[in-house]
């Protein structure tokens, strides 16, 4: 005899719960490696930002140098910045990739690129 109240269970099985949880450890990691590389370009951009205020490119890359000394800049040097002038006005411009190791042949690689304002 059944039940004329028969309830259906709803959940989340032990697989579909494993599968989710690899999942959002995968994302987890992948965030891990790229939030401090974001926050790096943030800190690049600022510096650029700073350097601008030079008039000659070895000013500018000096004023760079010691924002990079400073705030531990690891990605860019400022041999690596692109200055120029442009209605008398310094532009300072850059360009670099970090790569990112997943697993086994994957790589995860960001393109950052950037100039002052």
């Amino acid at each position: 005899m059944t039940s004329p109240f028969k309830s259906r269970q709803l959940g989340m099985t032990l697989v579909s719960l494993l599968f989710v949880g690899g999942l959002v450890a995968v994302v987890g990691v992948m965030t891990a490696q790229v939030v401090p590389s974001v926050m790096e370009y943030q800190t690049i951009l600022k510096a650029v930002n700073k350097a601008k205020e030079g008039n000659t490119v070895p000013e500018v890359r000096m004023i760079f140098d010691r924002a990079t000394s400073i705030d531990s800049i690891t990605s860019i040097t400022a041999k690596d910045l692109d200055v120029t002038k442009e209605d008398d006005k310094v532009v300072v411009r850059f360009a670099y990739e970090r790569e990112f190791h997943l697993v086994g042949p994957a790589f995860l690689t960001l393109k950052y690129s950037g100039q002052s304002n």
